[in-house]
């Protein structure tokens, strides 16, 4: 929420035991965001680290679906909630209190509400990374999230089209304009692989995201193909990069994976020691 006029902005505090926090948005819906979301937190936890995702896409949750879990988080003692675990993650998601088709018809001042709870109450303990599911576009929650914590960097999803990289590069701005180092931008339904010819095929056209990352001096994070296989593994709640870096579908993730923890990596190198201290 904007501070009231003459009132001070909140000074965003470091989330204790949490080292880095990623949030991984895009400019419009559609896009895989959430799958790339899953499948990066999965891949993190795979490679040796300690993560979380904060699933804080309020108004399509669908981070539960995706890991295969419907539990309620259990609520301990002064009102903190302890994450559910999946695939080797610690999970928080609105997902978990509003299961079903139940829409969350919400303002902006509960939508800043639920973000500072699943940030200050739930016991995230010790993480090398907590992965931030964002909604799509530039609203509410994504300005609540940067003004409540400080962010690591965001990486921004897009698909080739003309019309997602439009939105894309709103979302790269909005970054920059609150001051969020951009960890990069991922290409997502890249081009599809034929099973029977095996040709590629540009299907929502190819390379517009490494294109407009140069345009816009990010890293490039690479592509991620239009792959009905990552689809159906999201959809039984075993995202693809649970087969393994080996298996066909999941190695354009773990690519992206190794390529977001060489590029955290560098951001925080290239950090302040005073903002490093802190976290």
């Amino acid at each position: 929420m904007p501070p009231r006029p003459g009132q001070q902005p909140a000074v965003p505090q470091p989330l204790p035991g949490v080292e880095t926090i990623v949030a991984v948005g895009s400019g419009k819906g559609g896009v895989g965001k959430t799958t790339l979301a899953v499948n990066l937190a999965i891949a993190l936890a795979q490679m040796g680290h300690k993560v979380g995702l904060l699933d804080a896409d309020i108004y399509g949750p669908n981070v539960p679906l995706m890991l295969g879990v419907s539990a309620q988080p259990k609520v301990l003692g002064d009102n903190r909630v302890e994450p559910l675990e999946a695939h080797g993650l610690k999970v928080i998601s609105v997902g978990f209190l509003n299961p079903g088709d139940k829409p969350i018809i919400w303002r902006g001042p509960m939508l800043h509400r639920i973000i500072q709870q699943f940030l200050g109450s739930v016991v995230w303990g010790e993480l090398d990374y907590l992965v931030v599911d964002l909604p799509p576009g530039t609203g509410d929650v994504a300005l609540s999230l940067i003004q409540t914590v400080p962010l690591t960097g965001a990486i921004v999803v897009s698909t080739p089209s003309d019309v997602s990289l439009q939105d894309a590069r709103k979302a790269i701005e909005m970054f920059r304009q609150m001051k969020v180092d951009i960890v990069g931008m991922v290409e997502n339904m890249s081009y599809f692989v034929c099973p029977h010819c095996h040709q590629e095929t540009d299907i929502f056209s190819r390379g517009g995201a490494e294109k407009t990352a140069a345009q816009f001096g990010v890293a490039y994070l690479g592509d991620v193909p239009l792959d009905p296989g990552i689809r159906q593994a999201g959809d039984a709640g075993s995202p693809a990069v649970l087969a393994g870096e080996d298996s066909p579908h999941a190695k354009s993730l773990f690519d992206f994976a190794k390529k977001v923890a060489a590029r955290v990596e560098e951001i925080e190198s290239a950090a302040p020691a005073s903002v490093i201290s802190i976290q």
